[in-house]
């Protein structure tokens, strides 16, 4: 195993509270997963009062026809679920797409930019159907480090500390995907966890072949012209592809996010500390019952 595949490893098997592993023993029940991948900012703050985020990746792509045609391009399916669990209630935003999927996309095959981008990021195996499962998992999050790794190398400087390069790709990335986030997200991201890219950029740089001297805090990845050009025109085909593919991922969540009324209900109370009952109305018609709830929302204000 690689530098980079051990350091992958520890961190994916450090412990979660005893509520998170139950969580995604359930999720993983429910949905047929081979492995449950914990992220997000409840991992980062432990408020189990919060929505955790979980990733379940199955082993195969669990729907048929048009829907299944979808997926295999506008992945991943996404629901919302509440339950209960050491006598509280734990609420969890769950995506959902197969392991083999989510391989190619961490290694880059794919135009999208998500995958690879958010599993650079600090994240756990929570549940682990077998060891064969567990060191698909870890090579999968070991590739997102070495794309993420590749294409920082072409976006950032020649030379400079591990946090200029990591600053050059966010930026990047959100520039190319529809997001909401102010400018300056980039630096919460590296902030929210220092050592972890402190130490992964020169990991990963070493996993894809990529010499690098140092000088004092300074790196500087040994990337010929022509590499570069190649990464960067690698870049401009993803930042035009961006926008179109979040868009058209919007579109099937509007009509596929499973449990969306809840979720959304959820999220305005906590926001507004207004309550809304979760009608069998507003479950079956999220996108119809919006404007209504929005309005109260709007006259309550």
């Amino acid at each position: 195993m690689s530098d980079l595949g051990k350091v992958v490893a520890a961190a994916l098997d450090r412990p979660v509270p005893a509520e998170i592993a139950e969580a995604a023993r359930r999720l993983a029940d429910q949905f047929g997963g081979s492995a449950v991948l914990f992220y997000g900012s409840v991992l980062r703050t432990g408020d189990l009062d919060g929505v955790l985020d979980f990733y379940v990746l199955t082993a195969s792509p669990g729907h048929r026809g048009v829907r299944r045609l979808a997926n295999r391009w506008l992945w991943p399916d996404v629901s919302y679920h509440e339950m209960p669990i050491g006598g509280r209630t734990i609420r969890a935003k769950v995506a959902t797409m197969p392991l083999d999927t989510f391989a190619q996309a961490a290694r880059g095959a794919f135009l999208d930019t998500t995958i690879w981008t958010r599993f650079v990021q600090p994240a756990i195996l929570a549940w682990c159907a077998s060891d064969a499962a567990r060191d698909a998992v870890r090579d999968a999050i070991a590739a997102a480090a070495i794309t993420a790794a590749r294409f920082a190398a072409a976006l950032g400087p020649e030379a400079g500390p591990p946090r200029a390069y990591w600053q050059a790709l966010f930026a990047a990335t959100y520039r190319t995907e529809l997001r909401v986030e102010r400018p300056g997200r980039e630096t919460q991201i590296i902030d929210n966890a220092p050592d972890h890219f402190e130490h992964l950029l020169p990991l990963a740089w070493q996993a894809a072949g990529i010499e690098v001297t140092r000088h004092g805090a300074d790196l500087r990845p040994a990337i010929e012209p022509a590499e570069r050009r190649r990464l960067r025109a690698r870049w401009r085909a993803r930042r035009r592809a961006g926008k179109p593919l979040n868009l058209a991922r919007l579109a099937k969540a509007a009509f596929t996010f499973d449990g969306a009324a809840a979720y959304a209900l959820w999220k305005i109370e906590r926001h507004t500390g207004r309550h809304f009952a979760l009608t069998p109305w507003r479950e079956r018609h999220p996108i119809l019952a919006a404007p209504g709830v929005l309005w109260q929302v709007w006259r309550g204000k």
